[in-house]
Order: structure tokens, then sequence, then C-alpha cells
């Protein structure tokens, strides 16, 4: 039961949790560009399958979505990048094209690759997660775990989580990740109790573990893919012991990003790519697909949407899944993914210097709004470089 109930509030937190920006600057080609599939031209839908619809099967909950196989007539070919799914289902017919949907999506854009081709992976940068319970073996973030602590997930030890190994391969993943140099201290709490407290216990862990490590090795950033306070959280008890914890935390020197309404930690929302052009900042749009309705100078948009990440609900049998639409969970990550790659090229500069950078080199997309422009970041990083 606690399984399930995990399972589903980690769906209910993936739903949505100044003067014009600098021009961009241009993002070099990638050496092999990826495949991407067709942008569709035809009205949908006709098999009568709601775009955007989530057909995952998971074998650890066969009740939430029970269908292993569909059939030709029960999906729409031209619209299965909207949809979201996994390896552990198929689309008969297409299972070429479900393949290439998936390694697609494991590319970050907007000019990731190119960062990494260049040596700028995060390396040697600490940073940190608080999550859902996590297999720590997946290939695509195996040995990059630094430390872990359960605040009182209390499951087995064979069973993972949806959450934790999406996020966690999102900001370091081997090739999925922004920043697959770094290593990452995860602290793991149980989002389904409703309860502040353990989310405030893993930072507090957190805060104490970077106190231990050395100059030069401190952990910079905290990822939380939640809203443990404010307006409309669900977590309705100890809210005030996350707050104390995150002022903590940053004067400890540690920035923390989550999905609160908060003009600190909240600075980070939601957009998608042009899938013609993955890779450019200009043609992302703030919101959600299919039809961007976010925009604003007070936060920066960062891709939740079109992303292939890990998933290993049972040890040993690591997997993918595919996301048409996310939330604001998966943007956090990446957003701590950019800034880790920036701490690598000047680890001299602080959280508070390297949002502003964030915000300064940001674009305005196609309708408006902010987006991050990782190149235009790194750029501007390796300018205060002295």
């Amino acid at each position: 039961m606690k399984k399930l109930l995990s399972l589903a509030l980690a769906l209910l937190l993936l739903t949505a949790c100044g003067a014009p920006a600098p021009a961009s600057t241009t993002a070099p080609p990638e050496t092999t560009a990826p495949p991407t599939t067709p942008v569709p031209t035809t009205m949908p839908p006709t098999s009568g399958l709601p775009l955007y619809a989530d057909l995952r099967y998971i074998a650890a909950y066969p009740d939430y979505q029970p269908k292993v196989v569909f059939e030709a007539h029960e999906y729409d070919r031209d619209w299965m990048h909207t949809y979201t799914f996994n390896e552990s289902m198929s689309f008969s017919g297409s299972e070429d094209l479900q393949a290439q949907i998936l390694e697609e999506g494991k590319n970050p854009g907007l000019g990731v690759r190119s960062l990494h081709a260049q040596g700028v992976t995060g390396e040697g940068v600490n940073v940190a997660i608080i999550d859902q319970n996590l297999l720590l073996n997946h290939p695509e973030f195996a040995g990059k775990i630094a430390a872990y602590y359960d605040s009182g997930c209390d499951q087995p030890d064979d069973q993972g989580s949806m959450h934790a190994p999406a996020v966690v391969s999102l900001l370091v993943g081997e090739t999925i990740g922004v920043a697959p140099g770094a290593k990452v201290y995860l602290g793991a709490a149980p989002s389904w109790t409703g309860d502040s407290a353990y989310f405030a216990e893993c930072l507090n862990w957190i805060i104490a573990e970077n106190e231990k490590l050395p100059d030069g090795e401190k952990i910079r950033v905290v990822s939380v893919s939640a809203a443990p306070s404010g307006v409309g959280s669900p977590y309705t008890m100890n809210q005030e012991m996350w707050d104390e914890a995150v002022i903590s935390a940053q004067k400890a020197g540690i920035l923390v990003l989550d999905c609160r309404e908060n003009s600190t930690t909240g600075i980070i929302g939601p957009a998608y790519y042009d899938r013609a052009d993955r890779e450019s900042p200009v043609k992302c749009s703030g919101g959600f697909p299919p039809v961007g309705n976010f925009s604003g100078t007070d936060w920066i948009g960062v891709p939740n949407a079109y992303r292939t990440m890990a998933e290993e609900y049972i040890e040993g049998e690591p997997s993918y899944q595919y996301w048409g639409k996310g939330g604001l969970s998966w943007a956090i990550p990446y957003a701590a993914g950019v800034l880790a790659l920036g701490w690598q090229v000047n680890p001299e500069l602080s959280g508070e210097q390297m949002v502003e950078l964030l915000f300064e080199t940001c674009v305005t997309g196609a309708n408006g709004a902010n987006i991050i422009d990782p190149v235009a970041f790194i750029a501007a990083v390796q300018e205060t470089v002295k």
C-alpha cells in the first residue's frame, strides 16, 4: 500500500508544481545529431486514445495500467511522441519508432551535448537531490551516488520508486543527464506521508555532510522536485521545518531549488522544446505542451517534456521511461545540472552569482517566456574566470 501511495503522489506532483533577455549564443552543432521523429501535420486523434496519455506498463503495479501491447488501431503513430510510455509495453507495428522516440528523448537538447563534447560535464562538482527511495545501480548513475540517506521511506531494499531514478538520471545520467560528471548526495524522503519533516531531515543531513567536505568539494546545489511548504503544498505537516532547513542550507552556501512559489528557491518554471529543433532555446515555449501558457521574467523556463529518463522498480531490472508531458519535477534537476556545469568552469562563484548569470543569459522563447540557455550561460561563466 505504501508503494502504491508513493506512486500516486509522485504522479500528482508531476502536474504543474524584466527587460527582454539578451540574445543567445548559438549552440554549436552536435558531432552526431540524434534522430528526430517527424513532426506530424495530421489532426489527432483517430484511435480515440487521448494525446499525452500515460501508457506505461509497470509490472510492480499491474493495476496501474494493465495493457502491455497496444495494437495499431489503438494508438496514433503520428502522435506517439505525446504519450508517456516505457520499455515494458509496446506499440505493435511501431516498435522501431518507439525505440527512436526513447533514444531521441535521452538528449537534453539546448546545446548541452555540445558542452559535453568540450569537456564541460560537471566533473568534480558535488550536488544533492531529495526525492524518494532509490536503487543505486542503474547504468545511468551507478557509481555516481556519493552518499545515500533514507529519512524514513521504509521500503524493501530490493524495490525502488518511479520518481527518484528519473530525477537522478536527468541530472547526472550517463546518456541522459545534463551533468554526467557530477556526483550526487541523495536524501530519500517518504513523499506519500504529507509530512515536510522528512524533507527537512534530509536537507539537514546534506548540510551535515557538506560540513565534512574540504573546500573545493562542497555540495553546491540541492534539487528538490517537490514543494515541502508554501501555498498549495501537499505537505500539510511541519512546513516550518522545511523553511528553517532551507535557511540553514543557504547560510552554509548551498543553493536550494524546489517547486515552491519562492523568490530564492522557486525560480524554475516549466518549458518544452520545439521538437523540430531541439537544440534551440528561442524556439522553446514556456509552460506545458501542447499550448504554452507560462511567461514572465521572475522565473526561468526549463525543459520538462519529450524526455526519456531512468526507471527501476525491482533491483536488477533497469529500464527507461519516456514522458511526452512532464511536470516541474523534471525541470528542477535539469536546472541543477546546468548549474553544476557552471561550477566546473568556475567553482569560485556563489549560488547567487550563478543564478544571476542564469537570468542574464536567458533567451525569450516562442511565447515570450524566459528560457534557459546552457551554452550562453557557460560562455558567461567562462568570462568570470580570472
